[in-house]
């Protein structure tokens, strides 16, 4: 199972960073691998909340809907894929540290991206994978440091 994890630390305080990162309609501002991801159903953010929403990864779209199985603010939460083509499980980490927090975000998923090349494509897509979260981690950073909520 390709597994891409990568960390940056940003300036606000865990809480801030864990309500903005786990509110399915912020997805698309801060991952832009994410092309929509719209939360089903009404209220807060739960164990058991599915949200629906779409990647585009390599040039290839795939629709997905995930379920909330681990919520721990402002700690933790894990996003495990329970349709779409692509199994997958996203886990967030909120961690204080030098009066900021330190994000940690990986993805564990199956093989299967390679099309016809099968697992021969998924060390090449992992890599091109793990570059676009890093950005996406430092765009992040500098989105909540300049655009602080509340």
């Amino acid at each position: 199972m390709p597994t891409i994890e990568e960390s940056v630390f940003i300036a606000r305080p865990p809480q801030e960073v864990f309500d903005f990162v786990a509110t399915p309609a912020n997805n698309v501002v801060w991952d832009s691998s994410i092309v929509a991801s719209e939360q089903q159903g009404d209220g807060p953010v739960q164990t058991g909340t599915r949200t629906r929403g779409a990647s585009k990864i390599m040039g290839r779209r795939f629709d997905w809907t995930t379920e909330v199985t681990e919520l721990e603010p402002p700690n933790r939460f894990t996003l495990r894929s329970v349709e779409g083509k692509m199994t997958f499980v996203v886990t967030s980490s909120f961690e204080p540290v030098d009066g900021g927090t330190r994000f940690t975000y990986r993805i564990d998923a199956e093989s299967g991206l390679g099309g016809v090349f099968g697992k021969m494509a998924d060390p090449l897509i992992q890599r091109a994978q793990a570059r676009t979260v890093r950005a996406n981690l430092e765009s992040l950073a500098e989105l909540l440091v300049e655009h602080p909520a509340g």
